[in-house]
């Protein structure tokens, strides 16, 4: 390999020596379509499954199983005992013409992935050896056997399944579907003789740029004129030249001024244009790639720096996948992916093969770092089938700026022998890992618990970067337990961030079920959103946790000044780089009958700190600021894109009910009467039940009409036991009011004269819970409340003020903001539903109720709370059908139906709830003499 080194010196258009007449570039023509939804239609024929036996039509690209062909199975077939893999072999045939102008040019013909084995023809001719290896881009000199200008024919045999043990080891015994077929574009690339073949550049920080050029044919006296342009503008930054010698190799090392670096949140990027010129100054070829001016550098026990920067990876794992395409998709679903990743605040990615060139190149122009994963999911390639493919994938990726680290398989699938054969083509020296293994320095333990393990980040010296965790298999994991995580790590130096698992839910149409979406059981809904893209809730607790924004916690007080204490996760910006924004809210209950409006809006000044300082943003409060109900805060990058949205009550629960409620004195008060045993309170054409045998509320009738809410208040995580009930009047207010033994002391029945239901509940206020025999409450306290009966059949739906859209469990709160939210009543099974998956879901747990509406044709009511931070449970999800050998994938919920609690359970993924955070926990309840103990206030509304 031969190195030049020149100055930079800047040429004029007027004064180049090569013409552009003569330019020589690298021509395409596509076989194929490009991806999902532009295909192009070949004959084929395929040996086993459906439509088999017989020639007919497929779409290519595309997994075959999705037209209707073979069979499908999913990796994880060897887990049951004597199944095998659908194995069939697809023949494809195509007709194509090659244009004359092309007989004096190299032509190769392109397969950017093909599952598995591949048998090229051209015109009946071998165009090489066949190809092993399904997710790496391959491709064949075929110059000498076509036709040009002439009809030529194309005959691709694709074997399923790989002849080498190796290979099905490392791709296909694995936890995705095993699909068959040519999934990624085929098209033929015509280049000069003489040309340049490839590049392999690293291009630094500080301007320099080392671009190792491979070519092909190259006599003496050629030279090479390197230039670069923004991408985005028209106007080249310099041209370079330098003189070549005969090698088909050679480095060349150029110097750049004013260069732009390449990060994740200033992703700048060139066109490095480069004219291969021969000893005339004739332009021969022009090869031109994006790339991008930055330094990675992995320092042992320290950091991953990024252009002396040290950086935490807020990443996902992703796997190519659409459910109408299987592995075949297109370049709108890869920005489309990006999008949602970035929407997240997330900011790099990894996947266990090489993406579609079209991710790479949006993880490039958008700003996301990806960590490249060479085959192997725990099964590894023979030493020989994996250097040919490492080598393929090498040629083709290694010029991305967005890639940061090489991954040498996962969990066990690395042929170590590899190891130190990435560095010989890449001229960048990225670090490579083992994901899952303490490996090289790097530590990326997978699934790690809260507390990380002995000798790992809490007191290890190896740099930690997880490269997956929080697994998010149904409902679990991802944004639930992410804050308790992220928090203790981000508090070591050695963290390096870590990779969520996994991106989306990968279910499949099935083409021989009618088209309903497939995800293997429990093995395939992992996604934080999805098949289709939806997002579930976990989706907005990662936007807040990783927004580059955090703000510390604070209630909005009668003394609050408009400051808020925040600071500043971003890894390269200054929040001067931001903006914000706030508005003011009047959200009116239905006691109001209005529909929430704005009240004031304005800006809010962000402090100009770099990462990881600490300072105060403030707004100007307008002189109407308290009578508003919710303030929310919004703040925008240095595009005018949407970073996070934060929101604030102004008024405590108890203040905003005094404030709805219009005080009005009817003329005929409240009535007790006495039925039997049973104590009815009644007013404005509402009567409510309550049982003389033990204080339950048994009947609500509104103007005759029976409203089933009833069977409560049931305790839940505590006990209690009826010990007398006494009614009277309190002015125009009819009482009843229930003594209780245990953790309750006493509940206050109250029925105002016009109509309303009060439920004041004092609890734990007594140390020997008044003489109750034995424990009155659960050691550990996954939920305590009370809990009602209302038929889940009557409800359509639900309009509440609080936190939403999405339920929330204990250890997933953020991610909700306070507005007032309205849902259709859906029966939503988080990751299972697919085809009727309607987000957010209906039942759950929802967090700082201040009212809600149940929604019915018969039986409607609202409920307010005077009582902050009250979790509403509105009825039992249900259990996923297919979850893994029976596990519950959530903790039990509480009796009844409808539920007003202080606490609620955590949601776990993989791991025990006691090896996750302290927000997982469950909570304990210590009595103290002299505690004023906790109190429910409840309003019922049952007028309509």
């Amino acid at each position: 390999m031969i190195i030049k080194r020149i100055k930079q010196f800047f040429i004029g258009a007027s004064c180049l020596c090569a013409t552009v007449t003569n330019a020589q570039n690298t021509e395409t023509l596509y076989l194929s379509g490009t991806g999902l939804g532009n295909t192009v239609t070949w004959d084929f024929y395929c040996s086993e499954g459906m439509n088999s036996g017989k020639w007919s039509k497929i779409e290519v690209p595309s997994q075959w199983e999705l037209q209707g062909f073979g069979e499908y199975t999913f990796g994880r077939f060897y887990l049951v005992k004597g199944a095998k893999p659908s194995d069939e072999t697809g023949l494809y045939r195509y007709k194509f013409k090659v244009p004359a102008d092309w007989e004096n040019k190299q032509v190769s013909i392109v397969f950017e992935g093909v599952m598995t084995d591949t048998e090229v023809k051209i015109n009946n001719k071998l165009a090489g050896d066949i190809h092993q290896g399904g997710f790496i881009s391959f491709n064949y000199d075929i110059t000498d056997k076509l036709k040009f200008g002439k009809s030529n024919e194309l005959e691709v045999k694709v074997w399923k399944e790989s002849a080498n043990k190796s290979v099905n080891a490392a791709e296909r015994r694995a936890d995705w579907w095993l699909f068959g077929g040519i999934y990624r574009p085929v098209y033929l690339k015509a280049i000069p003789k003489i040309h340049i073949e490839r590049i392999a550049v690293n291009a630094t920080a500080d301007g320099k740029l080392s671009t190792e050029v491979h070519m092909n044919n190259l006599p003496k006296g050629y030279s090479l004129a390197t230039s670069l342009t923004p991408v985005g503008e028209n106007k080249s930054i310099g041209r370079q030249t330098t003189t070549l010698d005969s090698g088909n190799v050679q480095t060349i090392s150029t110097d750049w001024e004013g260069i732009r670096t390449w990060d994740c949140e200033h992703p700048n990027l060139y066109l490095l244009r480069l004219e291969l010129l021969d000893n005339q100054k004739r332009l021969v070829h022009i090869h031109e790639e994006r790339i991008g001016f930055r330094t990675v550098e992995f320092r042992p026990k320290d950091g991953i720096y990024i252009n002396g920067t040290k950086v935490v990876m807020k990443g996902v794992n992703r796997h190519s996948f659409h459910p109408d395409g299987g592995r075949t998709t297109n370049k709108e679903i890869s920005l489309q992916d990006a999008l949602l990743i970035k929407e997240m605040n997330m900011n790099a990615v990894r996947s266990h093969y090489p993406p579609d060139k079209h991710f790479l190149d949006v993880c490039d122009s958008l700003g996301i770092f990806y960590l490249e994963e060479f085959p192997g999911w725990h099964g590894r390639y023979d030493e020989k089938v994996g250097e040919k493919l490492l080598k393929e994938m090498m040629a083709h990726d290694v010029n991305h700026p967005c890639i940061f680290l090489w991954s040498n398989g996962n969990e066990g699938g690395w042929n170590k022998k590899l190891d130190t054969r990435f560095a010989d083509y890449d001229p960048q020296k990225r670090h490579v890992i083992h994901p899952w293994a303490d490996f090289n320095q790097l530590d990326t333990h997978h699934y790690p618990a809260y507390q990380t393990g002995t000798a790992r980040l809490a007191n290890g010296y190896n740099v930690f970067m997880p490269t997956e965790f929080l697994h998010g298999q149904y409902d679990k994991g991802l944004g639930a337990g992410l804050e308790d995580y992220w928090s203790n790590y981000t508090s070591n130096p050695l963290f390096a961030g870590g990779f969520l698992w996994t991106f989306m839910d990968e279910a499949v149409a099935r083409s021989d079920k009618g088209g309903i979406l497939d995800s293997d059981g429990p093995n395939g809904p992992d996604g934080i959103v999805g098949p289709r893209r939806e997002k579930e809730g976990s989706f907005y607790t990662v936007r807040e946790v990783w927004a580059p924004i955090q703000f510390k916690n604070m209630f909005i007080t009668p003394s609050f000044k408009g400051e808020f204490a925040v600071s500043n996760t971003y890894l390269f910006t200054n929040l001067k780089e931001c903006s914000m924004r706030y508005r003011l809210y009047a959200t009116p209950s239905p006691l109001k009958r209005g529909q929430r409006s704005l009240l004031n809006e304005g800006t809010v000044s962000l402090p100009p700190i770099d990462p990881g300082e600490t300072g105060k943003a403030r707004m100007k409060l307008p002189d109407n600021f308290f009578q508003g109900d919710v303030l929310e805060l919004e703040a925008y990058d240095r595009n005018g894109k949407s970073i996070c949205t934060w929101t604030w009550p102004v008024k405590y629960a108890d203040e905003y009910f005094k404030s709805q409620r219009t005080q009005s004195t009817p003329a005929k008060p409240a009535e007790i009467r006495k039925e039997n045993e049973d104590i009815i309170l009644s007013a404005n054409g509402i009567s409510v039940t309550f049982s003389g045998k033990d204080g339950a509320l048994t009947k609500v009738k509104c103007n005759g009409q029976v409203i089933p809410l009833n069977n409560g208040p049931l305790p839940v995580g505590i006990k209690a036991d009826f010990k007398k009930g006494e009614s009277h009047m309190e002015g125009k207010d009819a009482l009843f009011v229930v003594k209780y033994t245990g953790a309750i002391d006493s509940i206050v029945w109250r029925m105002t004269a016009d109509g309303l239901l009060g439920m004041d509940a004092r609890m734990l206020n007594r140390g020997n819970g008044g003489g109750y025999k034995g424990e009155f409450f659960d050691k550990n306290i996954y939920y305590l409340g009370l809990s009602f009966s209302f038929p889940e059949k009557e409800v359509k739906g639900m309009r509440w003020m609080g936190r939403g859209p999405y339920r929330v469990w204990k250890n997933r709160i953020k991610g909700t903001n306070y507005n007032i939210w309205e849902k259709e009543y859906n029966n939503t099974i988080t990751g299972e539903s697919f085809e009727k998956l309607i987000y957010p879901e209906f039942k759950g747990y929802h967090g700082n109720l201040y009212w809600a509406t149940l929604q019915s044709d018969k039986a409607p009511f609202t409920v307010y709370s005077e009582t902050d931070g009250l979790y509403f449970r509105v009825f039992t999800p249900e259990e996923p059908i297919h979850r893994r050998d029976g596990e519950n994938s959530m903790h039990s919920f509480p009796e009844g139906d409808l539920s007003f609690l202080y606490d609620i359970p955590a949601i776990r993924s993989f791991k025990s709830i006691a090896e996750h955070g302290p927000k997982s926990q469950p909570s304990s309840i210590r009595i103290k003499s002299g505690d004023d103990g906790l109190r429910m206030k409840l309003w019922f509304d049952f007028r309509h």
